[in-house]
């Protein structure tokens, strides 16, 4: 399965990003082979509006089933549930750390977004 983790940095060992639309980088793991890929959100860092829809749209085409953060709004809620994709917020730590609660089922499935639209 393909999981990606909002991130700060570009490897494993960065935090965790608090924000989904709005986060710097993405790491893309595959759960079985432990191999992963980092993707640029660059373009949605300082987007008016619609960071959250843009971000879920580009991780739908990447594949992946999950989706670990700190927090989703409801646009981009809505559009990664739409997607068939899962949400998992409340994670903190590194993206190595959020992968592994991930795993254990420490962190549970998000059915709706945990803040408003426009949370920065």
């Amino acid at each position: 399965m393909k999981v990606a983790i909002t991130s700060m940095g570009q490897n494993m060992d960065s935090k965790v990003d608090p924000r989904f639309g709005r986060a710097k980088w993405f790491i893309v793991v595959d759960t079985v082979t432990n191999q992963h890929q980092v993707i640029s959100n660059e373009q949605n860092l300082n987007a008016g509006q619609g960071a959250g829809i843009q971000a879920a749209e580009n991780i739908s085409r990447q594949g992946v089933k999950a989706v670990i953060t700190g927090n989703c709004g409801p646009k981009a809620f809505k559009t990664l549930e739409t997607a068939g994709i899962q949400i998992y917020c409340g994670a903190d730590g590194t993206a190595a750390e959020a992968l592994e609660k991930f795993k254990t089922g420490k962190i549970k499935q998000a059915d709706n977004a945990n803040v408003e639209g426009h949370w920065v």
